[in-house]
């Protein structure tokens, strides 16, 4: 079933994402070169390619974690290019990492409830406190039962399996309502019917989320993606839509297998 695009007001004609030349380098090692990309509002988008091709450095320069050495990035038509991380969250773009990156100490419903108020101005507010609010309470409450995650509030995340934690971490970047939702291998290590319902749930996003997805299960990307974007030596190889992808003969006997 197609995916209703929905365009924020004011940025009709303008991609959700673009890209013009963007590059990094680590010394005399492009790990991304000359990069461009244009993503349009709702696209679902994946990233594909072996090890070391510039995916996840890639992901790293659109979140700001790292800066282009070369070349400028544009978010809803605004750049971003020098911003640090915190200004392009303000702007609508969230993220997960390859790794999980939750406080294990805290309980599930407490990460979420203060991912729901990490980009409002009431997180100054010292005198009250969080759980007083209750449109924040509310759409905890509302990502937990979306993930599953309502039985398993009160405990600490510390006990919680590896499935549970990546759960815990899109539910988090979903917490603070982004136009730009970038994963990072968010099924690494999941099993397959782990696998399944993540897919599940990324297949129905918002769609006025625009989703770029790093993922070496082919299967999850072909079923969430209807972009695809494949990366080799820090450079775009290919690019198209998935049946495109899948008919490539350099993508077939370089990334699927096929002789």
């Amino acid at each position: 079933m197609a995916i209703e695009r929905t365009v924020p007001d004011g940025k009709a004609g303008v991609p959700s994402l673009v890209l013009k030349g963007v590059s990094r380098s680590f010394g005399s090692l492009k790990a991304v070169n000359d990069i461009h990309l244009s993503v349009e509002h709702g696209d679902r988008c994946a990233l594909i390619g072996p090890n070391g091709a510039g995916k996840t450095t890639l992901i790293n320069l659109i979140s700001g974690e790292l800066h282009a050495t070369a070349g400028q990035i544009f978010h809803c038509g605004e750049e971003v290019t020098g911003l640090p991380p915190h200004r392009r969250a303000a702007l609508g773009i969230a993220r997960t990492f390859q790794i999980t990156n939750l406080f294990p100490n805290l309980t599930v419903g407490e990460s979420i409830l203060l991912a729901c108020q990490a980009l409002e101005k009431t997180k100054f507010v010292i005198f009250r406190p969080l759980v007083s609010y209750r449109g924040y309470l509310d759409k905890a409450l509302d990502l937990l039962k979306q993930f599953d995650l309502y039985e398993k509030k009160n405990l600490l995340i510390k006990n919680l399996s590896h499935g549970d934690h990546r759960q815990i971490e899109v539910a988090l970047a979903l917490a603070g309502q982004p136009r730009l939702l970038l994963l990072d291998e968010p099924a690494a290590g999941l099993s397959l019917s782990e696998s399944h319902d993540l897919t599940r749930r990324l297949t129905n996003l918002d769609p006025a989320i625009t989703l770029i997805i790093i993922e070496h299960d082919l299967d999850v990307a072909f079923e969430v993606a209807d972009h695809i974007v494949v990366m080799h030596q820090g450079k775009k190889l290919a690019e198209g839509s998935r049946e495109e992808i899948k008919k490539n003969p350099v993508v077939q006997q370089i990334y699927l297998g096929v002789k």
